[in-house]
């Protein structure tokens, strides 16, 4: 199917069988998925029989390690469908009811297993030390080793059961942005040359690549206005989603939300610090970005509409999806035949539900899961190169859990998202390298190179700026200060005027934005975009200027898994992330290619 010849967005029936993903390999359908929940239901009160037995003998603990282990893949597999349809027609009524039982049941086996990390911990530490080694126990190391560094962290029982029994509610803030801004919200349509274009999530992004600015600012000014119509709701949902993160820390007697975050992925509060830092050292760089775009427009006022739209005029650049997946394959050939045909033959097998539909969630993801395929949401079009790098991305996430998956045990693939926004944005490198070695003109060379910045800014500069604001947003309600629409419209408003600088106008509801990002609803995630792109740059050099050594090195980092923590994995891989250089290069490279572009526009309009 064509994206850019639709007029409208299509219903989820309306898309051909061959465009979506195939979900049998989770479940063959609807009905093998109610049988698969019924039997989770009778094995959900088994549970309770390890009560109190955890620390008599390593094969007490064993067996109920090895039961919790299978039921939990049984619980992914549900999970996974249900998430994955409701993913694909949020408006669909029955996929509302087949993921709210889900979470019903997961929460009920969450309270019901409870006690479990409490008793663990209570062992005392001799006895665990000499349960540890024990043979049977080898394959649990990890997990135990894990759960073991929360001992600081465990309440009692009563109070682990209480909070289990929390979760469903807990997703109310998330679960209704998620309503509102996908499935209630109504953009309407655009006027553009080629006819009306529907506005929507998805296709925001490729209107504000419009060449004409008056179609870019109809877009900007009624997506955002559409926020804005909604900027109580919207700031009460996130407020409760802020205070929710600040209670979970107190409770678990961590010293702010940010560390507890941080705190499951061993990650040191100076590594975030360090990323906002350098990236505050580097802001002239991007000021000076913003200032050459405004002189190559020619515009008396460089808007937030004009920031994207790229500048090398005249370049067409439209990929059908069998077209990209070529692509994307003939990129990633230094990662071997291996890599290249299991990823390109799942893009066109049923790992992805490739176009947008009515209800569908905005944006892309990669959910890998240990059984079944690493599935991947895309909202593909056609005439933007930017889904085309989304591909590779995705792919590079769903590779991952297939290197992982293979590699590991049920209880050790997961793999963090430090570590997977890595292997994502690695892809994206191998794509822009192989791009600009295929250019043909100069031309074309400028406007890969203009991609490459708006992505470093996009990926870097942005993600780190959205960090920024997160830490502001839980600082202050951990000091006490109320979050209000005007304490988050005024907070978001300083973040982009500081980041944008003098040459970008700041428009009455840009400050929106920081109400409308999804992703702030799973807190201090975002800073992974930034240091993952760092890393991934730095990985990819090594990988595109060495040879079997180098890409070997980044197969053992994909191959991991969950079996190290992210820092350490990467550093196994050539990256130390607790040290800023791997930011300051990927900062340093951005400053180079301004450098490059400004040469060669001014050698083009020359010429």
């Amino acid at each position: 199917m064509d994206s850019t010849a639709r007029t409208r967005i299509p219903d989820r029936h309306e898309i051909p069988d061959s465009d979506k993903w195939n979900l049998s390999g989770l479940f063959p359908g609807d009905d093998e998925w109610e049988a698969g929940f019924a039997e989770f239901m009778t094995k959900i009160p088994e549970v309770e029989q390890f009560r109190g037995t955890l620390g008599l003998s390593v094969d007490h603990l064993l067996g109920a390690l090895e039961f919790m282990a299978k039921l939990g893949q049984l619980e992914e597999r549900l999970g996974s469908y249900a998430h994955l349809r409701l993913s694909e027609d949020a408006g669909d009524s029955k996929n509302q009811e087949r993921f709210a039982r889900y979470m019903q049941a997961a929460t009920q086996m969450e309270a019901l297993s409870s006690y479990q990390s409490p008793e663990i911990q209570a062992v005392p530490p001799e006895t665990m030390d000499t349960f540890l080694k024990d043979a049977k126990l080898a394959e649990f190391r990890i997990q135990l080793g894990k759960l073991l560094r929360y001992r600081p962290h465990i309440l009692t029982e009563k109070e682990e059961r209480l909070l289990a029994m929390q979760e469903e509610s807990n997703q109310t803030a998330r679960k209704t942005f998620s309503a509102l801004t996908d499935v209630d919200m109504e953009f309407g349509t655009i006027t553009t040359p080629e006819g009306e274009r529907p506005l929507s999530q998805a296709s925001y992004g490729v209107l504000l690549l419009h060449p004409e600015r008056e179609v870019r600012k109809a877009a900007f000014s009624r997506f955002m206005g559409a926020f804005t119509a909604h900027k109580n709701t919207l700031a009460s949902l996130y407020g409760g989603s802020v205070q929710l993160d600040v209670y979970r820390a107190r409770v678990r007697n961590f010293a702010s939300s940010r560390a507890s975050h941080l705190f499951a992925d061993d990650v040191p509060e100076s590594v975030y610090d360090n990323l906002v830092q350098a990236v505050h050292d580097n802001l002239p760089a991007l000021h000076r970005y913003y200032a050459v775009r405004k002189r190559v427009l020619g515009v008396a006022e460089l808007h937030l509409y004009d920031v994207k739209v790229p500048l090398v005029p005249n370049i067409l650049v439209k990929h059908s999806y069998d077209a990209a997946v070529d692509l994307v394959g003939r990129a990633l050939a230094p990662l071997g035949e291996e890599y290249v045909n299991t990823l390109t033959t799942g893009l066109r097998s049923g790992w992805a539900d490739r176009y947008e539909n009515k209800g569908k969630r905005s944006g892309a993801f990669s959910a890998g899961s240990y059984t079944g395929d690493p599935y991947i949401l895309l909202n593909f079009n056609d005439d933007d190169l930017r889904d085309v790098f989304t591909m590779a991305h995705e792919g590079g996430h769903s590779m991952h859990s297939w290197f992982s998956v293979r590699n590991n045990q049920f209880q050790n693939y997961q793999y963090t998202i430090f570590e997977a926004e890595v292997a994502s944005t690695f892809n994206e490198q191998l794509l822009l390298h192989y791009l600009l070695e295929q250019a043909d003109d100069e031309g074309m060379k400028s406007f890969l190179i203009n991609k490459q910045i708006d992505d470093i800014i996009g990926t870097l500069y942005r993600q780190t700026m959205f960090a920024e604001y997160e830490k502001i947003t839980h600082e202050m309600v951990e000091s006490g200060s109320p979050l209000t629409v005007a304490s988050l419209r005024s907070s978001y408003r300083e973040l982009l005027e500081t980041y944008f600088g003098p040459d970008v106008v700041i428009d009455q509801d840009a400050d929106m934005e920081g109400l409308r990002i999804p992703h702030f609803y799973r807190a201090f995630y975002v800073y992974k975009y930034a240091t993952g792109i760092s890393a991934a740059i730095a990985l990819s050099q090594k990988v595109l200027n060495g040879g079997a050594a180098e890409r070997d090195a980044y197969f053992s980092f994909l191959r991991s898994g969950g079996s190290r923590f992210p820092i350490e994995s990467l550093r196994m891989a050539g990256v130390d992330m607790e040290k800023p250089d791997a930011i300051r290069a990927a900062l340093k490279l951005f400053s180079t290619r301004v450098d490059e572009l400004e040469r060669s526009l001014e050698t083009q309009a020359q010429g």
